[in-house]
Parts: C-alpha cells; sequence; structure tokens
C-alpha cells in the first residue's frame, strides 16, 4: 500500500468531509458538492478499502468483536461507535486518521489509543 498516497487521500477526504459539513442542505452548491464526495469515497474505497478493510477486521476482532466491519471512509471524522470489550459503556469510537494514517481507538474524552499506523 502506498502510505503518501493514502494519507494524501484521507488528508482530502477529510477536508471535503469538513466543507460540506459547513454547508447548509438548502445551497445550491450542497448536492453538487456531495455527489464529489461520493465520488471521492468511491475511488478511495476502490484503492485502499480492501487493505484496510483487512486491517479493521484484524482490530475488530481484537477490540470489539460484536460490532460489524463497515467501509473504511465511515471511520474517517468522527469515526465508528464500537462497543469495545475493554471499556463496556463507555462512548469508545474507532477513528481513521491521517499524518500518519493510522486508526485509534477513542474512549471518552479521556482516553485514546492508537491501535495501527501505516508503515
Amino acid at each position: 500500500m502506498d502510505i503518501k498516497a493514502l494519507d494524501k487521500a484521507l488528508v482530502e477526504l477529510t477536508k471535503r468531509k469538513e466543507e460540506l459539513a459547513a454547508v447548509d442542505y438548502n445551497n445550491p452548491k450542497y448536492d453538487e458538492m456531495e455527489d464529489a464526495l461520493h465520488d471521492m469515497e468511491d475511488d478511495f474505497q476502490e484503492e485502499f478499502g480492501g487493505k484496510l478493510e483487512e486491517i479493521l477486521q484484524d482490530i475488530h476482532d481484537e477490540y470489539c468483536s460484536d460490532n460489524d466491519v463497515l467501509m473504511p471512509v465511515a471511520y474517517l471524522g468522527k469515526g465508528v461507535v464500537v462497543d469495545a470489550d475493554d471499556y463496556p459503556g463507555k462512548d469508545t469510537r474507532l477513528v481513521l486518521l491521517a499524518n500518519p494514517p493510522r486508526i485509534i481507538m477513542s474512549v471518552g474524552k479521556e482516553k485514546q489509543e492508537v491501535l495501527w499506523t501505516a508503515k
């Protein structure tokens, strides 16, 4: 996996998601921006999805076995809420981040643990 390309794609996707979140649904550009984001997500999935899904499956198996693995783009931004085996009843999320590409487990506001870093 090309780590530089992955990182660049993660940065761009995150930026586009933030831009879309800042636009009101009634804005005439919203649909166009949303379509462009979905195209980027599809390209990301095609290029990096298979490998990232394998990594996410390993993480789910080890830390949150009761949850299904979603498409990698779902883990961007606020992440995906999971039932972590070690943190029952806590607001726990898996988040895919850039700079460097990594997956963290965020437990409430008190803890963040890096579970995987691209190498």
